[in-house]
């Protein structure tokens, strides 16, 4: 019994390795691997890593380090770290993890799909490289000589592979209206996946520390080996021209600026607290400093590396139908379940380079979602230590969260389930959602909490002195950039259309804004119910809402001005008493 009421110790990462490996699981992901390439090609080739590296330097490196620092200075998780930074901004902790909690019911539908497409690499015939299938149509056609890839499905003609994907995979509805029958073989894959997730993190930041030495690293290794089969194949040096060849024109078209600004804060995993969780399991005197430019530099490396991968297999499969690469060229499922496994069934030994892409597909979304789950648990179980940090509580609270997911996303594995998704993708998870919380988060540190303040504090913990260019983001530049991408977003809005054909209901696309709207007013709509909930003049709560917890760690800057006046004070003390002494 005194077992089971003493309250377990949060814990720290086992070496820096491991939360090195956490964070780079974390940030490298799916969309590196299947949207960069296609954002680079479609959008001037090299021309957009310019608009890409003006956003990694001006928002993506500087919120990456005040993520990391505030977690490892607070050693708090995504919403209790506010409370004691700056209590005003609550909300943005509040809204990074509802953002979270969509992505793990949307994120793992795709681990699933891979599972399956996995499973299927093992059969004596890839399904998706032939027709005379049971889910095959007359249209059908192999990916041979003079046939263009044909995603739409509007034409006379479609690939074998779009057909696995539509008939076999999905079993595609006519809308969001036919919900259908559910898809008990993508129900158990499902499955399979959450009880891999659980058991991945069940036990906390011990287990998850060591999960991450196979999962973080093992996508290098299937990245590695698929770029180099790639650049061996005839057509490869025609699909990288394609990737890279810049077009400067592309430089005053502002969705090309938007389109980068919002892959940077998907790549980076900036501003839902996933970073800041991973953060706060450091030993106080972490370099966050250093380790924050590596990071990033890993990840953008990573998007710039698998694009090389990605456009050399599709330059491949342009060569062998005779047609250019902008007709095979796809991004997210398009390219992951369609365009890579038809370029497959091309090459020498399909099932070989089958298995190895879909393991990869697995293994970098599994590092994603299973930290998205661990900062999830760690959240809330900082918000209620005293219940949660109990023998067995975690593991409870961790399978009911998977189960509430589970059972939340059974509608995702119907014959409709596919445009669900997109809904949940394109609204519930969008880039807009992200900038304009990394608007209120750079305010709430830059301006109330204090620049100068958060820069002290990583050279306390770190002993540099960030430059001043951080500083500078943190005020302006983050802000005004984030606030003006998430404008011209507003502007420039597009409804979701499915599959370029498919346009939602209007009731579908109310519930794509109300699950976008119901993360962004979580900030705006805490801050108010706080300055209405406490007590005292508009001014006094406004100013109790701005101040930190008054048990932070002090840095030796804060300790040193302390003693200062408490030796003034005390110098004081002596010359009044002797002036007594004297009269």
């Amino acid at each position: 019994c005194d077992l089971l009421k003493q309250e377990e110790a949060r814990g720290h990462w086992g070496s820096k390795t491991e939360f090195l490996l956490a964070v780079a699981g974390n940030v490298v992901g799916l969309g590196n691997v299947w949207r960069f390439p296609y954002l680079c090609y479609s959008n001037g080739g090299g021309t957009f890593l310019i608009p890409y590296l003006v956003f990694v330097v001006t928002c993506g490196v500087p919120l990456f380090l005040m993520e990391t620092a505030m977690g490892q200075y607070t050693q708090e998780g995504g919403i209790t770290c506010w409370q004691r930074l700056c209590p005003l901004a609550e909300g943005v902790g509040y809204a990074g993890q509802l953002i979270l909690l969509y992505s793990c019911m949307s994120y793992i539908i795709i681990l699933a799909w891979a599972l399956f497409y996995l499973a299927f690499s093992f059969s004596s015939q890839l399904p998706w490289a032939s027709c005379g299938h049971m889910w095959n149509t007359d249209n059908c056609n192999f990916a041979g000589k003079n046939f263009v890839l044909n995603w739409t499905g509007q034409t006379n003609s479609t690939s074998a592979a779009t057909e696995f994907w539509e008939h076999r995979v999905l079993s595609l509805s006519g809308g969001i209206e036919e919900v259908g029958n559910v898809n008990w073989e993508i129900l158990l894959c499902l499955i399979a996946m959450w009880i891999i997730c659980y058991f991945c993190i069940w036990k906390g930041i011990k287990s998850t520390g060591k999960v991450v030495y196979f999962t973080a690293t093992f996508p290098y290794v299937m990245l590695l080996v698929l770029l180099i089969r790639g650049l061996t194949l005839p057509g490869a040096l025609q699909g990288i021209m394609f990737y890279v060849y810049p077009d400067p024109q592309h430089l005053l078209d502002p969705q090309m600026w938007m389109e980068a600004g919002t892959q940077v804060f998907f790549s980076y995993s900036i501003t839902v607290g996933s970073i800041t969780t991973l953060g706060s399991y450091n030993p106080y005197t972490n370099n966050c400093y250093r380790d924050s430019f590596w990071l990033c530099l890993l990840n953008s490396c990573t998007s710039v590396v698998a694009g090389f991968a990605v456009f050399s297999v599709l330059g491949f499969m342009a060569h062998e139908q005779g047609v250019a690469v902008e007709d095979v060229a796809e991004s997210g499922p398009g390219l992951a379940f369609i365009a890579y496994p038809q370029a497959v069934a091309l090459m020498p030994l399909p099932h070989l380079w089958a298995v190895c892409f879909f393991i990869m597909i697995l293994l970098l979304g599994l590092d994603t979602q299973f930290v998205c789950m661990e900062v999830i648990i760690t959240s809330v179980t900082d918000m209620f230590p005293t219940v949660l940090r109990r023998p067995w509580r975690r593991e409870l609270f961790l399978l009911l969260f998977c189960l509430f997911c589970f059972f939340s996303q059974i509608v995702m594995v119907t014959e409709g389930g596919i445009y669900v998704f997109q809904l949940f993708d394109y609204y519930a998870c969008n880039g807009a959602s992200l900038v304009l919380l990394s608007v209120f988060q750079s305010l709430a540190v830059g301006w109330i909490f204090g620049a100068e303040r958060m820069c002290d504090i990583i050279e306390d913990m770190t002993g540099s002195y960030p430059n001043f260019i951080f500083k500078l983001c943190w005020k302006y530049l983050t802000p005004l950039i984030s606030l003006a991408s998430f404008i011209y977003s507003l502007v420039e809005y597009q409804p979701l259309i499915f599959n370029r054909w498919y346009r939602y209901p209007v009731w579908a696309y109310m519930l794509g804004w109300l699950l976008a709207l119901s993360s962004i007013l979580l900030v705006p709509g805490w801050a108010l119910g706080r300055l209405l909930a406490i007590r005292g003049s508009l001014k006094q709560r406004w100013l109790y809402l701005c101040s930190p917890d008054s048990n932070l760690p002090l840095t030796r800057k804060q300790r040193a001005e302390i003693k200062e006046l408490t030796v003034s004070a005390e110098t004081e003390d002596l010359i009044i008493i002797s002036d007594g002494e004297k009269q």
